[in-house]
């Protein structure tokens, strides 16, 4: 599909530099971009490498002269680069109706508008709403719920009653609703607490690949609205996930913890149960979060704290090698000034 320059321009709420009539029929990087592509630059060596590029247009968000390039400026390249993605790519879409090897149970209620692909199973009073998305072999348990315009992907798991909002994307091989790991000691043996809560994920969360979120013990496992969480993450019973979070690979979530809104979780974090963390946190990547963390902070290795203090901690580290030279360096000069040292009153086999 081809576009000219002041289409992309208006789509982005941008203004054209040169010619607004040059057609784009492709979005490439620099150094792949061919004639008829629209590439990006969000800062000067990137903006030098699309001018030497054979792309047609470039993105830009700061003021160049045009050359013989069209430029499209925006308020932020990055962004915009998001946004056009879309129009050159559009994601595909299967036509509604349900595949003939599907098993939807007579109680459960499918909007027309919805696909249901091959080998997917929709359990008794389920509900799938209207431009929803399974791919195929997906299981929607008892009395789920999928709001409008989400999408599964292949081999996603919903156990009983789980709800999702709208817009919600939620990748191949993700098992959502699975029971909290809730077990007593009882005579020597671990009885199982029963897990009787629910999952409820709110409008347009996305979940990567791989997922788990369990089930809450008795109320639910929240997570909120615009919230993104990566591949192989693993959310335990009863956590509550704020708004427009990020959570990166790998990371651990221990149960009943509460995250605030716009919190950041870099890969293999893992935070203890029944903490609360604040709005905006920042936790830095294999952080161990073991105590409460209050809004706006960041905080840093394992056992975690606050940024600076371990930053702090982790340069004295590195200057123990030459503190332990210049200690050893003044030993040595009192014990040929005949000033005994700790280390001559050591006893041997205890230093």
């Amino acid at each position: 599909m081809a576009f000219t320059a002041a289409q992309i321009a208006a789509h982005l709420q941008g203004e054209v530099v040169g010619n607004g009539e040059v057609q784009l029929t492709g979005f490439a990087p620099a150094k792949a971009a061919r004639p008829g592509d629209l590439t990006f630059a969000e800062n000067a060596q990137y903006m030098e490498a699309a001018r030497q590029s054979a792309a047609s247009a470039i993105l830009v968000d700061a003021d160049y002269p045009a050359g013989d390039k069209t430029l499209i400026k925006v308020k932020n390249a990055r962004v915009a680069f998001a946004r056009v993605l879309p129009l050159f790519f559009p994601e595909r879409r299967p036509a509604p109706g349900v595949h003939p090897t599907a098993v939807v149970a007579a109680g459960a209620k499918v909007d027309p508008a919805a696909a249901i692909g091959p080998y997917c199973v929709v359990g008794d009073g389920a509900v799938i709403g209207a431009g929803v998305i399974l791919e195929s072999h997906v299981h929607v348990g008892e009395g789920a719920q999928v709001g409008a315009e989400c999408r599964l992907f292949p081999h996603v798991t919903l156990y009983p009653g789980v709800q999702l909002g709208q817009r919600v994307r939620v990748h191949a091989g993700t098992v959502i609703g699975s029971d909290g790991f809730g077990y007593v000691l009882d005579e020597g043996r671990h009885l199982k607490v029963p897990q009787i809560g629910t999952v409820i994920i709110h409008d347009d969360v996305e979940i990567g690949a791989n997922v788990t979120i369990d089930r809450g013990a008795l109320g639910p496992t929240v997570i909120g609205r615009g919230t993104k969480i990566d591949n192989l993450v693993q959310i335990a019973h009863n956590v509550t996930i704020g708004e427009h979070c990020i959570i990166v690979a790998q990371v651990g979530i221990a149960g009943s913890t509460s995250l605030g809104n716009y919190v950041v979780l870099a890969g293999q974090v893992g935070i203890a149960g029944h903490l609360k963390i604040g709005n905006q946190v920042t936790v830095a990547a294999q952080s161990g979060v073991m105590h409460d963390i209050p809004d706006g902070q960041k905080w840093l290795g394992s056992p975690a704290q606050p940024d600076r203090q371990t930053k702090r901690q982790l340069i004295a580290i590195t200057q123990l090698p030459d503190l332990i030279r210049r200690v050893r360096e003044l030993e040595q000069r009192l014990e040929s000034m005949g000033v005994a040292t700790e280390a001559q009153n050591t006893p041997p086999g205890t230093e």
